[in-house]
């Protein structure tokens, strides 16, 4: 019998604050720290032996939870529930593997815990309830880890563990409809031969300056480039995203051209518009589409795709954008928290799925394999990750195959923030060439080569089960 995971047996969890270097706008809000949540975790297998795992996630308040109450409150709620999620996992004896074990506790434990913490909760003005996709962000890396130790309990690396001979279920016990999915397994919808360097996308920021006239007179003088012509020449980029407002075409039009002007220039290829989920209209967006089509045709062709113009909840912002999507690909992303809700964007439009590892690892594999059988396009999103929290997300997009690299940003805003993780994997934090070299990742589970990194963590915020 494969082994399984007979029980989580010690834990420790660790709130890791970062600094940005300069500031990012999401949607109405501007980050310039974050919190990453970092897990240990030990489990023990069916036949006594024992494993360890590390997990990591950016708790990025105004992408996971936008909304009116504090901020502070907000990012409280974040790390309370993770501290929650910890007590509850270490409840469990699952005897499964994770992906089974992570799939479990999303569709039975999990809503529980949401409703319970929300009702428990001391509520903000106005009152906002912890929404479902913070819950996902905050057992990311629970659920991260657990996916790194089950690899090292099996000796292998982690995308050599969705197979039959260790699974004890198919696809059809995750998937619907099941017929399909029947004797189908997550590593049937992986590349055959992962690459180890992929093309990289570069964040063009709403508060990015593009020339000097749009500096602040607050930038920081640390060596870094701070105009975007200075990282497409030093980091060689191909590929840029470019942040919208969604409420001020004039200016969004102005703003794609003026990015895509100096893109050109400088050899950039690919662009695509990200809206954050603040556009009500679906001819929003298609007018600035048609706008460029008509005068700035090239610019048009180097969209290579449209990011989540539209609010999250798609079940009561049920939106038909099937115009949009017939004039470029139309990604959901923050919308994309499961396959049913990519079934359901699906049925509105959408044509392809942006992936987070920050939404779980197991949702994230889950979700793909429902997107691939779709035949819908993949990326693989950024949430700035630094430190641990990029490894698997470089791992998802080159084992997954996506329409264009995958997107890294953590060396724009918080470059120093992964130094010690630089030194075993350069590739992995540095752009190169417009790509990332991700040939040094080895090993067992995500190939992370913790005890090479030498990083002095402060003392746990919680220690479970340590003898």
């Amino acid at each position: 019998m494969p082994p399984r995971i007979q029980a989580i047996t010690a834990l420790r969890l660790w709130f890791l604050p970062v600094k940005t270097r300069v500031p990012l706008k999401f949607g109405s809000e501007v980050l310039t720290s974050v919190i990453c949540a970092r897990v240990w975790l030990r489990i023990r297998g069916s036949d006594g032996e024992e494993a360890e795992g590390w997990g990591e996630t950016p708790l990025s308040v105004q992408w996971v939870w936008p909304g009116a109450s504090p901020f502070n409150w907000r990012q409280d709620c974040l790390t309370r529930f993770c501290v929650e999620l910890a007590g509850n996992l270490m409840a469990i004896e699952p005897a499964a593997h994770p992906l089974v074990l992570g799939h479990d506790f999303m569709e039975q434990r999990l809503p529980e815990i949401l409703q319970s913490f929300n009702r428990g909760n001391p509520p903000a003005e106005p009152a906002e309830p912890m929404p479902w996709l913070a819950a996902l962000l905050c057992l990311s890396p629970f659920d991260i880890a657990l996916h790194d130790a089950y690899g090292h309990l099996t000796g292998r690396p982690v995308y050599e563990t969705y197979g039959p001979d260790l699974l004890e279920r198919d696809l059809a016990g995750f998937l619907e409809p099941a017929n399909q999915f029947a004797s189908r397994y997550p590593s049937d919808f992986f590349i055959p031969a992962p690459p180890t360097s992929l093309p990289v996308w570069h964040l063009v920021g709403g508060l990015d300056p593009l020339t000097a006239d749009d500096f602040s007179g607050n930038e920081p003088q640390d060596g870094e480039p701070l105009l975007l012509a200075d990282w497409i020449r030093r980091d060689g980029l191909k590929c840029l995203k470019i942040k919208l407002r969604g409420n001020d075409a004039d200016r969004d039009y102005q703003r794609l051209v003026s990015v895509a002007r100096i893109g050109s220039d400088h050899g950039v290829e690919h662009l695509s518009a990200d809206f954050n989920c603040t556009v009500l209209d679906p001819e929003y967006v298609n007018q600035i589409l048609d706008h460029l089509a008509q005068d700035e045709p090239t610019i048009f062709r180097s969209i290579l795709y449209v990011e989540q113009p539209f609010p999250y909840d798609l079940e009561r912002h049920g939106i038909d954008v099937h115009s949009v999507s017939a004039r470029k690909p139309l990604f959901l992303d923050e919308s994309a928290h499961d396959w049913r809700m990519v079934r359901l964007g699906m049925g509105l439009g959408w044509t392809g799925v942006a992936l987070k590892t920050c939404k779980t690892q197991t949702g994230a594999i889950l979700t793909a394999c429902w997107a691939k059988m779709a035949g819908l396009q993949l990326m693989v999103q950024d949430l700035t990750n630094p430190m641990l929290a990029q490894i698997p997300h470089l791992q998802l997009a080159a084992h997954l195959g996506t329409i264009m690299g995958v997107e890294s940003n953590a060396m724009q805003f918080y470059p120093d923030a992964s130094a010690p993780e630089s030194r075993v994997h350069p590739g992995l934090y540095s752009r190169r060439h417009g790509r990332l070299d991700l040939s040094s990742i080895s090993g067992a589970g995500f190939g992370y080569r913790v005890d090479q990194i030498n990083r002095v963590l402060p003392s746990p915020v919680l220690s479970m089960g340590m003898s």
